[in-house]
């Protein structure tokens, strides 16, 4: 035996959680800052702290947290920690939640800053409850006599109701008399049954109406538009300068639609959230895609999911997100990337490093694509929540790499592995990483991987004892039916924490003692190598 195999030998997989790195205790203030510096609903109403108190702030609340968790470890040793780190999270999310409602602490004359905050009320008007609907022009007189009095409306939704020609022109005026206070406007699914004909002319009356306001938020998703409904949104979309989220899901975005959006948006700076769900945009429309994206460098929240784009598509997407350093979600599900845009994707993903959650299920990464990506991650997004790499033909070799990108997310809340080729081996490895720490983790899919009853023993063993974990999906796996009975004695406590196993085949796979013993030997070798 040489010297390396001896060295995995006798290697320690024993994790010490506490006390945190300081470079782990830095991270967490500048997570902190961040939040406390994001508009949300508390800052609506006691107002928004600025860069330099929220620093303080955070600073404070983690200092005040170490020496709580540090207390409780030195009474209370638990031995690797798992407890400390609970109580650090714990008492960090509860002491930042007062001071978002205590508000900014500096007076302006005098005068909190945050009460004057809480004097402007964004209000919301709304008529997207109730069943889904045409609306004529009475009852659109009558549903938007309100925007005719003197209003703080920045917020109108007309989502769920369809307008024809008549109700657009009832519609019309009115937008106009306010567009100037407008900050989001939210027109999805308002043209539904509509011939085209009507539909672009509603569209075309809505585009002049709103044309000159001033929007943050803008939601065209729904509407079936296509290149001609894009076009017919011109007016609008060539006055918006400030916007920072824009939707155009379930749109009909197709090659020439998409090379529309790309050509009718002026400015794309300010963009933090662009969603292009379920569209047919394919390689072509990717590549018009791409030029927005690269034109985002602002971009928090990117979605480009179900859209039928193909390896030069996702090459494309994936070298034009280099420039978006702020990325913290990308969800790229249901494509045909391929390996060559995995592994070009995994090069751009060292530039994320406020990455919290990454969605590249159903992509046909194959073994080389996961590895390139789960070897990428590793090395950064230290704050990444959620990882899914669902339906994309991973098999135990690719395994290593996938649980050693698990064993490096602390603050992992949810793990999806489904529908790939994992294998008792496999599983056996995500095990081993989801061992030790991990307090915040609720959430494992493993479900459709080709596990019997040992592999599945190793996952609920290494999730049953966590704080706070939800579900355990083993379902659709090659489970004894002795080994089901011993499952649910394992969660005899928390019996919701096992997902259903009404798919599960207990003869699906017949493993003889030979090959087991073998597969059993190389996966010690494995998890002797395997970096926690």
């Amino acid at each position: 035996m040489d010297s390396t195999a001896q060295s995995y030998q006798h290697r320690s997989l024993s994790i010490k959680l506490w006390p945190p790195t300081q470079s782990t205790r830095l991270m967490l203030v500048e997570r902190m800052t961040k939040n406390l510096i994001t508009p949300s609903i508390f800052s609506r109403k006691y107002g928004l702290l600025s860069k330099e108190e929220a620093e303080v702030d955070a600073k404070e609340i983690e200092d005040a947290a170490f020496v709580t968790a540090t207390q409780h470890f030195e009474k209370e040793s638990d031995g690797d920690g798992s407890s400390a780190v609970q109580i650090y999270a714990k008492e960090s999310s509860k002491l930042m939640l007062e001071v978002l409602k205590r508000g900014p602490r500096s007076k302006e004359n005098g005068e909190l800053a945050s009460e004057k905050a809480g004097a402007i009320v964004e209000t919301v008007f709304d008529i997207s409850g109730g069943r889904r609907a045409f609306i004529d022009k009475e009852e659109a007189s009558e549903l938007l006599k309100p925007l005719m009095a003197p209003s703080s409306f920045t917020k109108i939704c007309f989502s769920n109701r369809s307008f024809g020609f008549d109700a657009a022109n009832v519609a019309g005026p009115i937008l106009i008399s306010i567009k100037d206070q407008l900050k989001e406007v939210d027109l999805s699914d308002f043209i539904a049954g509509r011939p085209e004909a009507e539909a672009l002319d509603v569209m075309n009356i809505f585009s002049s109406a709103l044309e000159g306001s001033v929007l943050r938020y803008l939601n065209l998703s729904n509407n079936a538009m296509g290149e001609k409904g894009v076009r017919a949104f011109r007016s609008l979309l060539k006055s918006q300068n400030d916007l920072e989220e824009l939707y155009l899901m379930n749109d009909g975005i197709s090659e020439e639609a998409a090379k529309a959006v790309a050509e009718l948006i002026p400015s794309t700076e300010k963009l933090k959230v662009l969603h292009f769900h379920n569209n047919m945009t394919g390689d072509e429309g990717a590549f018009a895609i791409a030029e927005v994206v690269k034109r985002s460098p602002a971009l928090e929240d990117f979605r480009c999911s179900s859209t039928r784009v193909g390896s030069e598509g996702g090459v494309a997407l994936a070298e034009a997100l280099g420039a978006c350093t702020h990325l913290k979600k990308l969800d790229l599900r249901d494509n045909m990337f391929g390996v060559e845009a995995g592994v070009a994707l995994s090069k751009v993903i060292p530039l994320f490093a406020d990455l919290r959650e990454i969605y590249l299920s159903y992509l046909n990464l194959e073994d080389e694509g996961a590895e390139a990506l789960a070897n990428a991650l590793k090395e950064s997004a230290p704050s990444l929540e959620i990882l899914d790499m669902a339906g994309n033909d991973i098999s135990a070799t690719a395994a290593v790499s996938v649980a050693a990108c698990v064993s490096s997310k602390q603050f992992l809340t949810k793990l999806n592995l489904s529908e790939n080729e994992l294998k008792d081996e496999g599983a056996a490895l995500i095990s081993k990483a989801l061992e030790g720490g991990h307090g915040q983790l609720n959430e494992v899919d493993l479900s459709t991987n080709l596990i019997t009853w040992s592999g599945a023993k190793l996952l609920a063993e290494a999730v049953v004892q966590k704080p706070g974990f939800k579900l355990l999906n083993i379902n659709a796996n090659f489970i004894s039916d002795e080994g089901i009975d011993e499952l649910k004695k394992i969660f005899k406590n928390s019996p919701d924490m096992l997902g259903p196993l009404d798919e599960n085949d207990p003869e699906g796979e017949d493993i003889d003692e030979e090959a087991e013993d073998s597969d059993n030997d190389e996966l010690e070798s494995k998890l002797k190598g395997l970096e926690i």
